[in-house]
Parts: structure tokens; sequence; C-alpha cells
């Protein structure tokens, strides 16, 4: 009886219906993935070679002093100073003393010269008179002009003495930063010797040697890439020097580097091209999902899903990379949160991701 009531209660169980469970696991309703995407783009881009180089400003000198005497005041290492300001003094006391002298000597000429032009106005009257001979006239009117170009003279000296007190004021011939101090106060300085180093910190550049090799495919106005350990920037190739190293192979490219700040002596790699620029689409580096399978990046559709496109990777440039594969100019391209996404998935792309693809 028993048997028969089992065998009764199991066949009723297997005459239930089955539910079937979605291999998948998706369940329906399940909110879209959030992402961040950025735009594939079409360009120019040329394969490129790291040379190295160095940040360097466009206006270092080494000053010196103009005229010799004893240093009363040099400027400290550290110290900015705009161009036209000190950045040392001489002692200038006897200078002064010289201005004093060529002052009344001139003084004393205009006084003789006032003098010797009255006896002029004199002589002249009483020649008119035949008072006096001719030659008494002519003889004043020569020591009057005498006068007149030893008062030249004096002018002239005065004016030197100006100019050479002005030269113990060592000024700046452009801004900058004093970096290393040569003398001391209280030295004493010839004509020519070095005092200071002075560098312009905010005029800078980078200043690379290039193999000739790549020459061809440089060109003033160009923009490079510039890198060093903890970053990268754009700049732009503003000369291009036109003479080689016998020895090296190897001539000076100078790069510009706008607004940023580097301190003068960086060591900084630089991509130059080495062939011709062409045409290719490329996205973001972090586009990028490195698998075992390959490599891969995720668009999203007109529909908002993600759908996986196997890429080669080719040159690079700054953030952006070379990639050959069924994405084109303008296609959306998942950046941030693609390692979860499977084919097919929906998404949501979130306020962080980039705008409109460049024009």
């Amino acid at each position: 009886m028993w048997t028969r009531n089992r065998i009764t209660t199991l066949g009723m169980l297997l005459s239930l219906p089955v539910l079937v469970v979605p291999a998948t696991g998706a369940q329906e309703g399940a909110p879209p993935a959030p992402v961040q995407v950025g735009f594939a783009l079409e360009q120019e881009m040329a394969p490129y070679t790291w040379v190295p180089g160095t940040v360097a400003s466009r206006n270092f000198a080494a000053i010196a002093s103009e005229v010799a005497g004893q240093l009363t005041w040099v400027a400290e290492v550290g110290d900015r100073v705009e161009q036209g300001q000190p950045i040392a003094r001489i002692n200038d006391q006897s200078l002064q003393l010289q201005l004093k002298n060529d002052v009344a000597t001139i003084k004393r000429l205009e006084a003789q010269l006032e003098y010797l032009d009255q006896q002029v106005v004199r002589l002249q009257r009483l020649s008119d008179q035949k008072v006096v001979a001719a030659n008494e006239l002519e003889e004043a009117r020569t020591q009057s002009q005498a006068a007149q170009q030893e008062l030249v003279q004096a002018k002239i000296a005065k004016e030197r003495t100006l100019y050479e007190l002005s030269r113990t004021q060592v000024r700046a011939p452009f801004s900058g930063e004093v970096v290393e101090r040569l003398q001391q106060p209280g030295s004493y300085s010839g004509i020519g010797e070095e005092i200071v180093h002075l560098v312009d910190i905010e005029s800078i550049e980078v200043r690379a040697q290039a193999p000739l090799s790549v020459a061809p495919f440089l060109s003033e106005g160009m923009t490079v890439t510039v890198k060093n350990s903890a970053r990268d920037v754009r700049g732009l190739i503003r000369r291009i020097i036109p003479v080689g190293d016998e020895r090296s192979r190897m001539f000076e490219v100078r790069i510009t580097l706008g607004e940023e700040t580097w301190i003068v002596g960086t060591p900084v790699r630089v991509a130059l091209p080495n062939a011709d620029s062409r045409r290719v689409v490329t996205v973001p580096r972090d586009a990028l999902i490195l698998r075992s399978e390959g490599i891969y990046v995720f668009k999203v559709t007109g529909d908002g899903t993600a759908e996986r496109v196997l890429v080669e990777t080719g040159m690079g440039q700054a953030s952006l990379i070379e990639v050959r594969g069924n994405v084109a100019d303008g296609d959306k391209v998942v950046v941030r949160g693609g390692e979860r996404l499977q084919p097919g998935q929906a998404v949501e792309v979130s306020s962080g991701s980039a705008g409109s693809p460049a024009g």
C-alpha cells in the first residue's frame, strides 16, 4: 500500500511544469552599466622617434662689470630682478668727485666766454669808430671761439663722467633670477670680470639633439610631444638649426613650451616624426582593453548598447593611439567602465564623458 502511494506521488511531481532559467543569468529590467566615453578621431599622424633634450633658458648670461672698482653691493642668489634694475654696485666716490670738477670747469668756461663775448662787442664798436686796430678785434673773436670749443669739450667730459657713473650700477640686461654669485661685496672687480650669473626662468625652451635622418620630416611651427618622468606636454618647434655635427650626425631643434613651468636643466624626451604622416583613426589610449585573445574596444551603438570591436594598434601620439578595425571617425568608444562590459549590454553615458569629437 505504502509503495503504491509513493509511486503515485512521484508521478504527480513529474507531471508538474518545469521553469527554465536563462543560462546567461541576465535579469529583465537590469539598470544600464554606467560608462564614460570618448570619440574616435581621424587625423594626420606620423611615426616618431624619441630623442633626448634639455629644458634651457632663452636668456642667460654671466654679467660682468664695465668699470673697475670695489663692489659695494651684489644681489643675492635667488633674487628676482627686472630688466634695467641693478644687480651690483661699484664704489663711485672718485667719479662723483670728477663730476663736481667737470661742473666747476663748465661754469668757469661759461663765465670766461661771457667776458670774451662782451669784449668782442666793445671792440667791434671801437673798431667802427676807428679807435682800435682791426687785428685787436680779430684776436678777441679768436679767443671767444677757442673758449666756445673748450666749453664744448668740458661738457663732453661731464657726459663721459656721467656715463662712467651709470656703469657703476651693474644692471640686468633682461628680467631673470640670480643663480650664482661670483664675487662678494668688498672685493675689487676689474673691467670685464664676471660678477653674477643671471637666468631668465620664464622664457624657456627645449633644446633637443635629433638625428639627421628626421630632418626632412620636421618644419618650424610643427607640434611635438615633450615628456619627462612626471608629465607629457605639447610644444611647438621654434627653430631648426640647419647645421649637423660631423661626428654624431645630430642637429639641434628648439621647442617652445608655452605657459608650461619647468626647471631649467630638466632632462626630457621629444617625439619627432621619422616618416611622412598619413590619415589614421585614433582613439584615447584608455579605450583599449587588453585580453589574451587580443585587443578590443567597446563602441556605444545608436540604441545605447555596447559593441565589442577587435582592433590592431599602430602609432601613438600623446593620449591618442591609432587603431585599425571597425572603428570610424566620430564613433563613441568607452574609456571608463569597459572592463566589466559584455557585448550587447545596455550602457548609460555618464556626465564625466568627453564632449563632441574634434572637428
